[in-house]
């Protein structure tokens, strides 16, 4: 069993990145991003400081603009309307979930489609859907970069996707379905997700339930890729998967922490400073 450590690779993205982004101060181009984060959500906050302070290792500008819980959706798509035609801003996140008043569709459409680092604009999406070059959404995109790391070639396997969200599981199905592989996703209403996990060559799962997949729902030799990420009542953090008992039978594992997460940090990273590219018309 070999472990996919996101945390080691994404060190080795962040130092090529610093040197890329000294190349783009070079000529006078500083790539920005600035984060939007509405309340007080813990776990919200965590995820935007660590994204600033990645941003910091490489270089790139990062700004956290806060509200408060109970902004209203107007006042909010004005600040993103002002970011949108602000030329020193070079890529705009929103950090989710929103409070229930605001509606995250609207919010998410709202953004300049070459400011998208997020890739969750539906123009985006689209492009992706067609296999065409795009923002790609963080998540999946990290989980595809680890993948290609460690010589994983997804082209003809049997790949189960156990989670549909907009913002993971239907991107990556389609980024696998772009590479060559066999897709099926699981959600709430899949009457046996067992049936499709445990005969599958790769099995991604990020529904943000602990422990959720067995050792009894893979086959031996798996590729397990653990998205989630769960707090216990003890205060320990694990994923959706057992991973104490899966990693018996599979062949490669994504830890938790230090899988998945800062690959999708790294993802970031890469938006921001291909969006920069973009707007300044600097070519590859």
């Amino acid at each position: 069993m070999y472990i996919l450590d996101g945390k080691a690779y994404s060190q080795e993205i962040e130092k090529e990145l610093s040197i890329e982004v000294d190349r783009l101060k070079a000529i006078h181009i500083t790539p920005c991003l600035y984060v939007i984060l509405v309340g007080d959500n813990p776990a919200s906050l965590s995820y935007v400081t660590m994204k600033n302070k990645a941003c910091s290792r490489v270089g790139i500008e990062s700004k956290i603009i806060k509200f408060d819980e109970n902004i209203s959706q107007n006042v909010l798509l004005d600040e993103i309307d002002k970011l949108n035609n602000d030329k020193n801003v070079n890529g705009i996140l929103v950090q989710l979930p929103l409070p229930k008043h605001i509606n995250s569709n609207i919010i998410l459409e709202s953004i300049d489609i070459n400011k998208d680092v997020d890739g969750f604009h539906p123009y985006n999406m689209g492009r992706l859907f067609c296999n065409l070059d795009s923002l790609l959404p963080a998540t999946p995109f990290g989980i595809m970069m680890l993948l290609e790391y460690y010589k994983i070639d997804v082209k003809g396997k049997d790949v189960v996707i156990v989670g549909a969200s907009n913002i993971v599981g239907k991107p990556l199905a389609s980024l696998m379905l772009n590479a060559g592989a066999s897709v099926s996703v699981c959600h709430i209403f899949t009457k046996d997700v067992k049936k499709f996990t445990k005969d599958a060559d790769i099995v991604c799962v990020g529904v943000g339930k602990a422990l959720l997949l067995s050792d009894d729902m893979v086959k031996d030799g798996a590729i397990i890729v653990d998205i989630g990420i769960n707090k216990l009542d003890d205060g320990s953090i694990v994923g959706d998967v057992d991973f104490k008992n899966v990693s018996m039978k599979a062949s490669y594992i994504t830890p938790v922490p230090g899988g998945v997460g800062p690959m999708t940090i790294s993802a970031l990273l890469i938006n921001t400073i291909k969006a920069s590219k973009l707007q300044y018309e600097v070519a590859k």
